[in-house]
């Protein structure tokens, strides 16, 4: 089993009633954790592209060229980069970049994505955005593929014996998945291309997720593609580790309490009925050691995937503990956990 890291880079205050970081500081705090990250630990860190003032991650592929500057093992990815707004000639150019720069550690998810806000920043009808999301990949794999290319679309200029500097550094060229959260499209994709799945696992029923797994698997048997041979990853909310379950579960409460307030106004809309529900049915990682343990070899039983997303900023948004907390937590995770999942279930996924 392997472990990535990812964030969307919230805006962070220094504490209840203060006001936030400035831009630099967080950009500093980032950084130090992609560093923390790897000496903990984690096989990958992640950055996911979000176009929003709440949010510090509209260029994904600058931040992690700066950790590749500082880095020399953990995979670079993006989770997830939103082809469907961007040019996708400039994303090729800029990734390919990457890839080299970091010495070709680079793994790109790619999705529709899913801020509301985005689309009017970059004049886009949100009704298209799969449709070019779909066009985009396609053209970044050829891009990524072939020494010159001719192609036309239905949303960016045509191209005519284009010729696209740099190419990857890894050859074949530099894995991508497909994140998957809400919509079979995105599975669809995947198993058009043979391509590996990111299912999101976010703030849904664990069966809501697994319900496009399957489709996933499905349709790559449908395209003519080994299911067997699927590559998938889960993402995870960070982890509350204690030695008494209670205790966890205490320190998770008010959080858990206050982002849902704030994330849904109407409770009713929200797919769990206490915490207690959340840990059970969903993706949240409270308990001692050994429950955590239990409950991701449950879900690994259940999905089939290689690869855990296990957040690295805090528990359940951004109404979290200190850093100083959350980093203890998942160094107990790392220290407790993971090499038991890494014994159960291996993989040759970033090696």
């Amino acid at each position: 089993m392997k472990f990535l890291a990812s964030t969307l880079v919230p805006r962070k205050s220094r504490g209840l009633g203060s006001p936030p970081l400035s831009r630099t500081e967080r950009f500093t705090e980032l950084i130090d954790l992609a560093l923390w990250a790897e000496r903990v630990g984690y096989d990958a860190f992640g950055i996911g592209e979000r176009h929003n003032p709440e949010l510090l991650s509209s260029s994904p592929a600058v931040i992690l060229s700066n950790i590749a500057a500082r880095t020399s093992r953990i995979r670079l990815v993006t989770t997830v980069a939103v082809l469907s707004l961007t040019d996708p000639v400039r994303s090729a150019e800029d990734y390919a970049t990457l890839d080299h720069l970091s010495g070709g550690r680079l793994d790109l998810i790619i999705g529709k994505g899913g801020d509301a806000v985005a689309p009017s920043v970059f004049g886009v009808d949100p009704a298209d955005l799969w449709d070019r999301l779909e066009e985009g990949y396609e053209l970044l794999r050829r891009l990524w593929r072939e020494e010159k290319v001719t192609w036309e679309g239905r949303y960016r200029p045509k191209l005519t014996e284009a010729s696209l500097e740099p190419r990857p550094l890894q050859q074949p060229a530099p894995r991508v998945w497909h994140g998957s959260a809400t919509d079979k499209r995105s599975t669809e994709l995947a198993a058009r291309w043979g391509d590996p799945l990111y299912s999101a696992n976010g703030t849904d029923r664990v069966d809501h997720y697994l319900d496009l797994v399957a489709h996933y698997r499905e349709r790559l048997a449908f395209h003519g593609h080994d299911p067997d041979h699927a590559l998938v990853a889960v993402g995870v909310h960070s982890p509350i580790i204690t030695d008494r379950s209670q205790d966890a579960l205490a320190i998770a409460r008010p959080m858990f309490e206050a982002s849902v307030a704030e994330h849904y106004r109407v409770r009713a809309r929200f797919p769990f009925e206490s915490l207690e529900d959340f840990v059970e049915n969903g993706s949240a990682l409270v308990g001692t050691a050994e429950q955590i343990t239990e409950k991701l070899l449950g879900l690994q039983r259940k999905f089939g995937n290689q690869v855990f997303g296990v957040g690295v900023e805090g528990f359940f948004s951004t109404y979290t503990t200190e850093l100083a907390v959350t980093r203890g937590y998942l160094e107990r995770f790392f220290a407790e956990v993971a090499p038991v999942l890494r014994a159960e279930i291996p993989t040759t996924v970033w090696e």
